[in-house]
């Protein structure tokens, strides 16, 4: 196992399930439903990718190898970018923020895309 892909994505868990809360008790009435559903999309896509660093760091505790670090790490930065760019979004209403999201869904597809590969 992996421990830096454990932590990352247990941190990345943990405050997705903080913010979802934050989104679901502290944004509703604040935030447009617009708004709150680029929240929630947000959340939902950390909370997939969380999962996908701690599955990614049990897979590298029984094969090692490039393209699983790179999923890993591709998947981390997906977050960052993906994730935090619609939370920008969302509480800022700052709408050039929009632009960096496709990057960070191209970082999701890269990193299912290396653990297809590493599968065969």
């Amino acid at each position: 196992m992996d421990k830096n892909f454990l932590l990352i994505g247990a941190v990345a868990g943990l405050l997705g399930v903080g913010l979802g809360a934050f989104g679901a008790h502290g944004l509703r009435g604040r935030l447009s439903p617009e708004m709150l559903a680029v929240f929630e999309t947000a959340v939902r896509y950390q909370m997939y990718h969380a999962l996908a660093i701690v599955l990614t760091s049990v897979i590298l505790g029984r094969m090692d190898g490039w393209l699983l670090r790179t999923a890993g790490w591709s998947f981390t930065a997906g977050i960052v970018l993906f994730s935090g760019s619609l939370y920008v979004l969302a509480l800022t209403g700052i709408t050039t923020f929009g632009a960096i999201t496709p990057i960070g869904g191209l970082a999701f597809l890269l990193g299912w895309g290396c653990l297809v590969v590493a599968a065969f």
